[in-house]
């Protein structure tokens, strides 16, 4: 499967580089406003292969994108000094306004992912450009969130990450929704396992889980300035899901779903895009929390006029 790349900042590249050692790809392309950048990056990746999957690595610009399966829009602007957020948003929808339809003059076939930040409503601005079936516009959302829950709900259980089966919903920002209800492990109830093994979630606990996850950008950016591996190994099980035909369940941003904004829900992923919306079964203090996130980015929409 071919796969481009649309800016190769942190996010973009270490997505690339992420998708290279997987092997999500057997070509990988990128593309950005400084061919220099996009160049040493794919230089400096293909100088990885031989550790990895093989692939070709290659860059240049957008027609090189021709038979791709999947781009990945990581391009964008960030914040200037004193800006506001319109401002900030609106200033990346007219970039998206120039990328999207550069992307699909020459890969019109192909899924858009869209990891740039705020990502629930710039997947919600491509979907508008490009006009695609919404199947085939999927933002990053919330699955480096729930990947964060799942580590520390796994490190308090003595557990692999990999055998917890719980969900970060709604936006992927301040209001997200840690939906504890939901929660299993080995088919058990999440509350019901953690008393059984006697380390109970108490109000403690769940406070302290519940500020890792929700705090953790903020963290990171503080020690070094921004995230970007955590997503970009996201970025990597996207494109696996999707070259393998997986069906697998991400928590992933599409305007399907709540309220018409797009927010992240458990989605079956394909080779096709997003196959289906799962409904979770929430809480009442989950639902009604779900739908205050939907709140929140409906006034950001509306703001821009989706």
């Amino acid at each position: 499967m071919k796969i481009g790349t649309i800016g190769c900042g942190f996010v973009g590249s270490s997505g690339v580089f992420a998708m290279a050692l997987v092997g999500a790809a057997t070509e990988l392309v990128l593309v950005d406003i400084n061919p220099d950048l996009a160049f040493a990056h794919a230089e400096d990746i293909l100088h990885a292969v031989p550790f990895g999957k093989p692939a070709r690595i290659t860059a240049g610009d957008y027609s090189k994108l021709k038979g791709a399966r999947l781009v990945v829009l990581a391009c964008g602007v960030g914040q200037k000094p004193g800006e506001s957020r319109l401002q900030l948003l609106e200033r990346n929808v007219t970039v998206f306004e120039q990328v999207v339809p550069r992307v699909l003059e020459h890969a019109p076939d192909s899924i858009l992912v869209v990891v740039s930040n705020p990502v629930d409503i710039m997947t919600q601005v491509v979907t508008k450009i490009s006009g695609l079936p919404s199947e085939r516009v999927i933002g990053s959302g919330t699955i480096l969130d729930t990947a964060r829950f799942r580590t520390l709900l796994s490190e308090h259980l003595c557990l692999a990450p990999h055998s917890v089966h719980a969900y970060v919903l709604g936006e992927h920002g301040d209001s997200e929704v840690l939906a504890w209800s939901s929660g299993k492990i080995g088919g058990v109830p999440l509350y019901e396992y953690a008393e059984q093994i006697g380390r109970p979630l108490t109000d403690e606990v769940k406070a302290k889980i519940d500020k890792g996850v929700r705090h953790a950008a903020y963290r990171i950016i503080d020690g070094k300035g921004a995230t970007y591996y955590g997503i970009g190994a996201g970025i990597a099980r996207i494109a696996k899901a999707i070259r393998d035909d997986e069906g697998a369940v991400l928590t992933l941003s599409n305007v399907v779903g709540v309220d018409g904004v797009s927010l992240s829900l458990p989605r079956v992923l394909k080779a096709r895009g997003i196959e289906t919306t799962i409904q979770p079964i929430l809480s009442s203090e989950e639902e009604q929390a779900l739908h205050r996130s939907a709140a929140v980015l409906r006034e950001a929409a509306d703001e821009l006029n989706l």
